[in-house]
């Protein structure tokens, strides 16, 4: 396993904080660099909602994903919301392979 590592980037609701522990972990066992966000703004943290925080956040996901291999997205139940779209869009655009926690 040892050797060259492809870089995730997960994406996805931020409601979903126990889903991304889990799949990042996961991704990482199987010999993979992950990339997670940096707060879960759904999920309790509330410096996310001060002024100009989430646009930042939002723009900041989006340079993550630009030094990703591929995105992995955290779709609970089939959700993607209007941020993640956008993440998706961003790989596609890109060229990078987009793939799901649920098809």
């Amino acid at each position: 396993m040892v050797g060259k590592y492809k870089v995730i980037t997960l994406c996805g609701s931020t409601r979903f904080k126990e889903a991304f522990v889990e799949a990042q972990k996961k991704l990482t066992l199987e010999g993979n660099i992950v990339i997670s966000v940096g707060l879960f703004g759904h999920s309790g943290d509330s410096e996310v909602w001060t002024e100009g925080t989430k646009e930042m956040l939002d723009d900041m996901h989006k340079r993550k994903i630009d030094m990703a291999d591929e995105i992995f997205v955290i779709n609970v139940g089939g959700y993607i919301g209007s941020s993640t779209w956008s993440e998706i869009a961003c790989a596609h655009s890109t060229g990078k392979p987009v793939r799901y926690l649920e098809e």
